[in-house]
């Protein structure tokens, strides 16, 4: 991979506003760009793109100024990993989720663990894991003394190798509670495998992790006072706010294929024998097409930017977050999680139709948009979303709080 140097952005002046960060972000990305394909193709563990990350400041955007963060809000962080998803989803998925896992802290913990967390996140510039996939069950937490004992399983975890921490989450013995901490990814105990083979997303390490035995503190379980978890409504937003990062990289993934495939037909498709034109960029189809996809790209992004920054306002508040308007604003993020999965699967799939057959070559790799998008939009049933919007709409309906929800 060809990467700038830490010198090199070292002695450039650090961004300071949202827009600079965006602007930090495509920089990521124009690197990242120049070996895409071929780093596709190479299924390596990402060292050196995580390298990048942290580097050019990215992974502590959210983490206080004080302690060395940029300080910045969700909003700018879903922007963020648009761009950076543009030349890689990979690494703009292992961003998101490291934001996510991040902030996990602040979610779910008490302000004495969040404040500790973020400090030591952002001056040690953590990249964050997370062993939680939430259809395992099989990890169980026994009590040890004052510590606790995670043992089990997880089919996914997504950042392992190329993390510096982990969030765990499994269930107390004996009870329904479930507990969330973290620990670090080099934690006796914890062994992650090298067994993500899948047709898309190939760089985010997402393999199964064994957690045999890895002790934390009591004092590290997430909202716990006393071994009794304190619960907020705000400790439910980790779906909506998770689920916004998966919009963007979907969309930061079919804003990547449009302009690959914009470059590539100026410069190399070939227009119709019989269509009378010496360019393919004066093709009538060619230009509608571009036109269409564009177009609904462009009012996906509109509505992702609308509700990241009602999620914001949230956010801005975590004690007055109801259920009332913790629900309303999982309906809007449903609403966006189902555009961004069609336009993104349109898109990533169309642009062959005007690019042509000598773009299908390995070497130009661009399927894999297609396959990044086509991969993690299976996350979750869209299905499901259009009916937690359409129940909102017939009934007034708010979606239950789950792990999906």
């Amino acid at each position: 991979m060809s990467t700038t140097t830490a010198t090199t952005w070292e002695n450039r002046p650090a961004p300071t506003t949202a827009q600079d960060w965006i602007d930090r972000a495509a920089e990521v990305a124009a690197v990242l760009a120049t070996d895409a394909a071929a780093r596709d193709r190479a299924g390596a563990t990402p060292y050196a793109e995580v390298r990048l990350l942290k580097d050019a400041g990215l992974v502590t955007l959210l983490g206080p100024v004080e302690h060395g963060g940029a300080g910045q809000d969700w909003p700018t962080a879903y922007r963020v990993v648009r761009e950076v998803a543009k030349a890689d989803g990979s690494i703009g998925q292992l961003l998101g989720y490291h934001y996510l896992w991040n902030w996990a802290a602040r979610l779910v913990g008490t302000r004495e663990q969040w404040e500790h967390v973020e400090a030591e996140a952002a001056r040690n510039r953590w990249f964050f894991g997370g062993a939680v996939n939430p259809r395992d069950h099989d990890v169980v937490v026994t009590e040890d003394g004052d510590d606790l004992v995670f043992t089990g399983r997880k089919t996914f975890s997504t950042g392992s190798k190329v993390s510096d921490v982990t969030v765990l989450e499994g269930v107390l013995a004996g009870t329904d509670q479930h507990v969330f901490a973290i620990v670090p990814s080099d934690s006796e105990g914890l062994t992650f495998h090298d067994d993500w083979d899948n047709i898309g997303q190939r760089l985010t390490e997402s393999g199964s992790v064994t957690i045999d035995g890895v002790r934390t503190p009591w004092s590290s379980a997430a909202g716990y006072v006393d071994k009794r978890f304190q619960a907020r409504t705000y400790n439910t937003l980790n779906v909506p706010t998770i689920q916004l990062v998966f919009v963007n990289f979907y969309l930061g993934i079919a804003g990547g294929a449009l302009e690959t495939a914009a470059t590539y037909t100026r410069g190399k498709t070939r227009p119709w024998l019989h269509g009378g034109h010496e360019r393919a960029v004066d093709e009538p189809y060619v230009i509608d097409t571009y036109g269409d996809l564009t177009a609904k790209l462009w009012a996906a992004e509109a509505l992702a930017d609308a509700v990241a920054a009602e999620g914001q306002k949230l956010h801005d508040d975590p004690d007055a977050v109801t259920e009332q308007a913790r629900g309303d604003f999982e309906v809007r993020v449903a609403a966006v999680k189902a555009r961004a999965t069609d336009v993104a699967l349109e898109v990533t799939s169309r642009i062959f139709e005007v690019t042509g057959a000598r773009a299908t070559t390995t070497a130009e790799g661009l399927d894999r948009f297609w396959r990044n998008v086509r991969t993690h939009t299976l996350h979750d049933p869209v299905a499901y979303k259009r009916r937690e919007v359409g129940r909102w709409v017939l009934e007034g309906e708010l979606p239950e709080p789950t792990w999906y929800s």
